[in-house]
């Protein structure tokens, strides 16, 4: 894989947290937080695009059935479960 030089700018508090990250040994060098962060984005995006599609989904899959509350399911199981255990 080829490395690419570009040229960013920062605000300069931005600019100020980076060289901090590299004074304090966070990081290596100022081309080290960059790609950490564009990585850190690239998986946000990816993640945001599987949210969306799982929303589109669930409003494609039709009305809204009402079921019993979560609550409710988790004591029924466990009582369940209770009375397996006893058994």
């Amino acid at each position: 894989m080829g490395v690419e030089k570009v040229s960013v700018a920062l605000t300069e508090e931005l600019a100020e947290e980076v060289r901090e990250a590299v004074r304090t040994g966070d990081y290596a060098s100022v081309s080290e937080v960059v790609r950490e962060a564009v990585r850190t984005w690239m998986e946000r995006r990816a993640d945001t695009a599987l949210l969306k599609r799982l929303v589109e989904d669930g409003l494609a899959s039709g009305e809204a059935v009402e079921r019993e509350p979560i609550e409710a399911f988790l004591k029924r199981v466990r009582e369940r479960l209770e009375k397996t255990r006893a058994a």
